[in-house]
């Protein structure tokens, strides 16, 4: 069952709907990358607590990456070129309930808990994520447009490792930022790889973080989900 609550705040001049559904399944145009694209690796790290805050997400409550059918589309493109080189996408996080940047939230306006400072925002306050773009109120997660994700190549015995990409996933820094020049000389260029290879696949980048794509044009530009990952 989903209820429909109309908000009356804007997000870009539009009019937008918050959804709330009992956590009774998954919305209808939504899956589970790992079941959609067979092969594909992902890594749900708000579902434990190797994220940012230290904690699992609120509305994390199972380690899947869920994302909507038309990213799952997209998505499946840029694997199948990955595929034949030895490589695929390794993702941490697609769809985010609603739910869970509430969570964000209410960990922004407690300055007590920096536990995880030292590897997710060394040199920027906390009070600052917002501001500088990092976290977000109202996020493109939430309408299941967003992905963050890397590329990893397999080794010799099976494993996988992840391309240099010059930071690591989530550190809440300029380094992170797309056409950083702080990083080296490989990192950008694989950053660059990865970048045109998503938006050659429909997808556009963010600036301030290398690894955040959103599929253009979004499948729910107005609409912010809140069900729970099970």
């Amino acid at each position: 069952m989903m209820i429909n609550v109309t908000c009356a705040a804007l997000l870009l001049g539009l009019a937008f709907t918050v959804t709330a559904e009992q956590d009774s399944g998954m919305h209808e145009g939504f899956v589970d990358v790992s079941v959609a694209i067979p092969g594909i690796v992902a890594h749900a790290r708000y579902a434990g607590p190797d994220n940012f805050m230290g904690t699992p997400v609120t509305g994390y409550d199972a380690g899947k990456v869920i994302v909507s059918k038309p990213v799952a589309e997209a998505l499946a493109r840029v694997q199948a070129e990955l595929v034949n080189k030895g490589m695929s996408l390794k993702l941490f996080d697609g769809y985010r309930p609603q739910r869970a940047v509430d969570h964000f939230m209410r960990w922004i306006a407690d300055p007590d808990d920096t536990k995880n400072k030292a590897a997710y925002y060394p040199d920027v306050n906390k009070a600052d994520l917002v501001e500088l773009g990092y976290i977000a109120e109202k996020s493109g997660h939430s309408r299941g447009g967003s992905v963050d994700l890397t590329i990893v190549r397999r080794g010799a015995d099976g494993s996988w490792t992840e391309m240099d990409m010059g930071s690591p996933w989530d550190l809440f820094d300029e380094k992170s930022h797309a056409a950083s020049t702080s990083v080296s000389e490989t990192a950008q260029a694989n950053r660059k790889m990865f970048a045109d290879l998503m938006i050659k696949n429909g997808f556009k980048p963010y600036t301030e973080e290398w690894w955040h794509f959103t599929l253009d044009p979004e499948p729910y530009p107005r609409t912010y989900f809140n069900f729970s990952i099970k």
